[in-house]
């Protein structure tokens, strides 16, 4: 017994207020990482006279910039130590949000043009078109890098945030918690950033794209005001007291101290993570899996737009997002279903939260239905609400998968090693979402231009309908692997 239930002291809940500040600090990652698919469409490529594939080109460097920052990023966390760390992530990603505000001044410094009209005015097609958009595009690349050098970041820092202020078995409930975040986010941001761009477009502040990345960007620094009151480790945290505290650290009770306390204070090299098949199952989990939710974050509004012609700003897309992402917020229970399983069968960490994810990863494969479900020829003019109630299950199944495979990391890995891992997987994910992105583009430019057909659909819907069919199949593809190479749960104990 302890000596907080020797004195029937009543724990305080702060772990739940650090929960809440890694909740808003995703949901800020993902604002900020959503103002560009809202208006690249109908604010920005008419400037710069984008296709789909230039756009395809920004968001897959983006992914491949956030997958090798992610490799770095968690051993970064895991040397700056959580607090300086996480601010380091936030303050660096929220500048490079406010960048992409210069990018048309830039521009139009670079040609020589002397204001936005003036670009969109250029010929559509000429060589002075393809000039301003291949320089704008550099430069929005350019304001991606800083985004994503400091987004990698976020999930390596709320994780080993999340192993310090919970036990075990509420890890992958808080997981879910934070992780919301994203689809808070998602949610907010086509209530928001369309119209903050169209009001002061309506005001004359350049083509109101502009702001909306500063506003948005400024809601970071925000964050890390707070946070430099709010956070120190639960052992020297004034809010935290010693009931609390017993119960964050009550694994400690019923793990050998000589085994694993001990052993976890001892450092994990770099390259030693990459020896345990642990590793790899959680790289190749998220390799499969992050690029279908960036697919689905980073096109949905194009393809209301491309597919079924609502214009990002209009009443009835910001209806659909709006509504894909509320259904996306089931997720939260994601998180509860791993301690269910283990309440009722008795289950280690590990083997509840691979039945979870295994429940999880069947729902994704109503994606095979998306496209011909939104076909209004046979199901009528308001046909395409199927496909995005299915992407919003869809979305909250995956949601519902990264919080648990997010808690696989600190279920078998010494907590100096959680951010590195994290990382390292992270960085696996940006390399999926990097394939599916770019590769999106190119299929979407190519099937356009060439009016492909595919399974009855031609054009456009004909390339999203192939990228649905992948999108189905990821989740039980990496749960089989994953499943493979860790059939069992078995935590890593240091030498």
């Amino acid at each position: 017994m302890n000596a907080s239930q020797k004195t029937g002291e009543k724990k305080t809940n702060y772990r739940w207020t650090i929960c809440a500040m890694l909740f808003f600090a995703t949901t800020v990652n993902y604002l900020d990482r959503q103002v560009l698919s809202l208006t690249w469409k109908d604010f920005i490529a008419p400037e710069f006279h984008w296709t789909d594939n230039d756009y395809g080109t920004i968001t897959s460097v983006f992914s491949i910039i956030y997958a090798f920052s992610m490799l770095f990023a968690g051993r970064f966390i895991d040397w700056m130590g959580t607090k300086k760390g996480y601010l380091w992530a936030i303050g660096v990603w929220s500048v490079g949000a406010c960048l992409h505000a210069v990018c048309g001044y830039a521009t139009e410094l670079w040609v020589g043009v002397e204001s936005s009209d003036a670009l969109i005015a250029v010929q559509a097609g000429s060589t002075l078109a393809l000039t301003i958009a291949t320089v704008s595009v550099y430069f929005f690349i350019a304001a991606r890098f800083v985004l994503a050098l400091g987004e990698a970041g976020n999930f390596p820092a709320a994780i080993k945030v999340t192993a310090e202020y919970f036990p075990k078995k509420d890890r992958a409930y808080a997981t879910s918690i934070f992780n919301a975040g994203a689809t808070v986010g998602a949610l907010a941001a086509p209530l928001t950033i369309p119209l903050l761009a169209k009001y002061f477009k309506g005001i004359g502040v350049g083509n109101g794209w502009e702001m909306a990345f500063i506003v948005i960007g400024a809601l970071g620094f925000i964050w890390m005001a707070m946070w430099v009151f709010m956070y120190s480790e639960p052992s020297k945290s004034k809010h935290v007291n010693q009931a609390e505290l017993d119960y964050i650290e009550q694994d400690n009770e019923t793990e050998p101290q000589s085994s694993t306390t001990e052993k976890e204070e001892k450092k994990m090299s770099f390259m030693q993570c990459f020896t345990y098949k642990q590793t790899w199952a959680f790289a190749f989990g998220k390799f499969m899996t992050d690029g279908v939710w960036w697919f689905f974050l980073f096109w949905t509004p194009a393809y209301i737009s491309d597919v079924y012609g609502f214009s990002s700003d209009s009443g009835t897309a910001m209806s659909l997002i709006f509504v894909l992402y509320a259904i996306t917020m089931l997720s939260i229970y994601g998180g509860k279903l791993p301690t269910i399983i283990m309440n009722k069968t008795g289950m280690d960490p590990y083997a509840a939260r691979m039945r979870a994810m295994l429940i999880f990863a069947f729902f994704p494969l109503l994606a095979l239905f998306a496209q011909p479900l939104g076909n209004k020829e046979v199901f009528g003019e308001h046909a395409y609400w199927f496909p995005i109630i299915i992407i919003g299950i869809a979305g909250a199944a995956h949601q519902s998968w990264s919080a648990n495979i997010f808690s696989t990391v600190s279920d078998m890995f010494p907590k100096t090693a959680i951010a590195t891992v994290t990382g390292i997987g992270g960085m696996a994910g940006g390399v999926g979402a990097f394939l599916i992105n770019k590769g999106s583009g190119m299929l979407f430019t190519h099937a356009d231009a060439t009016q492909m057909t595919f399974m009855g659909f031609q054009g456009k819907p004909a390339g999203y309908f192939i990228i649905f069919c992948i999108c189905a199949l990821a989740y039980l593809t990496g749960w089989i692997v994953m499943k493979a190479l860790v059939p069992k749960y078995k935590p890593i104990i240091l030498d």
